[in-house]
């Protein structure tokens, strides 16, 4: 059986296999090697996401003896860090709640999937003027953003700190995304979620962490004889086991 990586996330994961998505180019770079599973939740919390944690897993695994996938990523925290005075408040978890979360979704993993390696990924950067013009349909700077940069740094850096805590690595999105140029537009198309861009520098910063992991292209075996490799006189004998 091929290895799987399970993608749990809220809207960025979900959305991940959109055009350009970081998600969609992960599929494609493991074709015929590893199949990657979505579960991503548009607007989820760590507090709703440990709620359906059980339910949203099912069949994510594909069964079978040592099924265990051989990662999963966990990106969530830009739904928690949502301001909880502000517009969208019924998404904030308090950062602590928000730390146990994570700790407690990684457990339940480690205990049905022990050989799964766990991957966080902070929460991403936040552009407050363009989260003013989503949300209100207008650029008017007398309304406040329900989210800000400084909110989404702190949830990142709990984030870490937890990764930390528990030996997981960490992708530190929030930090390597403001390292680019005009990181505000070209990586972040409404002050949140991705543009193409954005999305290429998640898939170059999940695939430099799996190689950490020891999973890559070049260490899996592709599924099934290549088609050049089948033998013309008989076909049928190349897929003999």
């Amino acid at each position: 059986m091929r290895p799987r990586l399970v993608l749990f996330g809220d809207s960025i994961t979900e959305f991940s296999f959109s055009d350009g998505g970081w998600g969609a180019a992960l599929a494609d770079h493991f074709a015929r090697r590893a199949d990657v599973v979505l579960r991503g939740f548009s607007g989820y919390n760590t507090r709703w996401a440990l709620r359906v944690l059980e339910r949203a897993m099912e069949g994510a695994a594909g069964g079978g003896e040592g099924a265990d996938p051989a990662a999963v990523t966990v990106f969530f925290g830009a739904n928690d860090a949502s301001l909880p005075d502000r517009k969208q408040a019924h998404q904030h978890v308090p950062l602590e709640e928000y730390q146990s979360n994570l700790r407690a979704i990684s457990a339940h993993f480690k205990e049905q999937w022990p050989t799964a390696k766990i991957i966080f990924i902070t929460p991403p950067p936040i552009y407050e003027p363009a989260r003013i013009r989503d949300i209100y349909g207008e650029d008017d700077p007398s309304k406040l953003p329900e989210r800000t940069n400084e909110a989404a740094g702190t949830y990142a850096q709990a984030c870490l700190t937890v990764g930390k805590e528990l030996n997981h690595p960490v992708i530190d999105i929030w930090t390597k995304m403001q390292q680019f140029p005009d990181w505000q537009t070209s990586a972040l198309c409404d002050g949140l979620h991705f543009t193409p861009f954005g999305n290429k520098i998640l898939f170059d910063c999940v695939l430099e962490t799996l190689e950490s992991i020891g999973f890559s292209q070049g260490s899996l075996q592709q599924d099934l004889p290549l088609f050049h490799d089948i033998d013309p006189n008989d076909p049928l004998k190349s897929f003999e086991v």
